[in-house]
């Protein structure tokens, strides 16, 4: 009588072999991952330090309200603090609504098959490739002269929106884009208008992505230098106007710490300003988008329960 032979564990050595080296993959991966992150964090660490070792002894009330004296080696930087603040203003109400706006007829109205929706993209995608220079050129033919703006605010911060535009315009499309169709659908179940969906429904979905753009182009806008130089120009006192001169912060560091001689330490102390600044624009813009995307979602909740109750009457 012949027995079956029993499995050994030889037979089963081979697939206990196969997945040794998956995992030793996943741990060199891992801990690559792990060093590079802590890499970048500690570059970042080690320039913030550098900026708050060298600019935080130089910052007081005086220094945020006092406009700069000897070429900006003494005094502050009030004129230019409001000045960076009026160039970013103008940049973002002319930005978001526009930027806002076209990313919605891109993601809702538009196919993305479609020739004018392929041209625009592309076109977007370039533009966000264009060096601030270049902005800064065209600023100044089509804004300074060609309108008429001259040297001013208003001519800075229209140039920024045309660089800040590609970069918004495609954040908040993909934000739209990476919304659930499970809300288009109810919003249809429920008789909602395309106009109260868009506005209750799907913006507020699509806020993460609308923070991103904002955050990037708030980024790019408020440390930009090269397109600023020529539409914004380089004065460094008070605007009476949206059509006086005025010298942004980076502007302002950039001339310190290049043409300035013993100009580092206002220099150093410009960027921290820039730096908080920067911080402040970001945490405000994620709070509220943050905060209106509750606030929305808790009113489509109510309409919805008040017609719900109508419809059962």
């Amino acid at each position: 009588m012949k027995t079956k032979p029993q499995p050994t564990t030889n037979n089963l050595q081979p697939a206990t072999d196969n997945l040794q080296p998956a995992t030793d993959n996943f741990q060199v991966s891992t801990v690559m991952i792990w060093a590079i992150a802590l890499f970048v964090t500690a570059v970042f660490l080690w320039i913030l330090s550098d900026i708050v070792w060298h600019g935080v002894g130089q910052i007081n009330w005086e220094f945020l309200t006092t406009a700069p004296k000897n070429a900006g080696r003494e005094g502050g930087i009030g004129p230019i603090l409001v000045s960076t603040v009026l160039i970013l203003g103008v940049c973002m109400t002319v930005s978001i609504p526009i930027g806002v706006g076209t990313a919605i007829l891109l993601a809702e109205f538009t196919d993305t098959k479609s020739i004018f929706g392929r041209l625009v993209r592309r076109s977007l995608d370039v533009l966000a490739g264009v060096p601030s220079i270049v902005f800064g050129l065209f600023g100044n033919a089509f804004f300074c002269k060609t309108l008429g703006l001259g040297f001013s605010i208003l001519s800075g911060g229209l140039t920024l929106a045309c660089m800040v535009l590609p970069i918004l315009i495609r954040s908040t499309e993909e934000g739209f884009r990476a919304v659930t169709d499970d809300y288009r659908l109810s919003a249809t179940a429920l008789g909602l208008s395309r106009t109260t969906t868009l506005w209750n429904l799907l913006l507020p979905a699509a806020a993460p992505g609308v923070v991103v753009g904002l955050v990037l182009g708030i980024g790019r806008a408020i440390a930009e230098t090269a397109a600023l130089i020529f539409t914004s120009g380089y004065v460094d006192r008070m605007p009476e106007s949206l059509l006086d001169s005025g010298r942004s912060l980076s502007i302002h560091i950039f001339d310190l710490s290049m043409n300035v001689t013993g100009g580092n330490a206002n220099a150093y102390a410009s960027a921290l300003v820039l730096l908080v600044l920067l911080l402040l624009i970001n945490g405000t813009a994620a709070w509220m988008a943050e905060y209106w995307l509750h606030r929305r979602v808790e009113s489509v909740c109510k309409q919805s329960a008040i017609s719900n109750q109508q419809s059962a009457f």
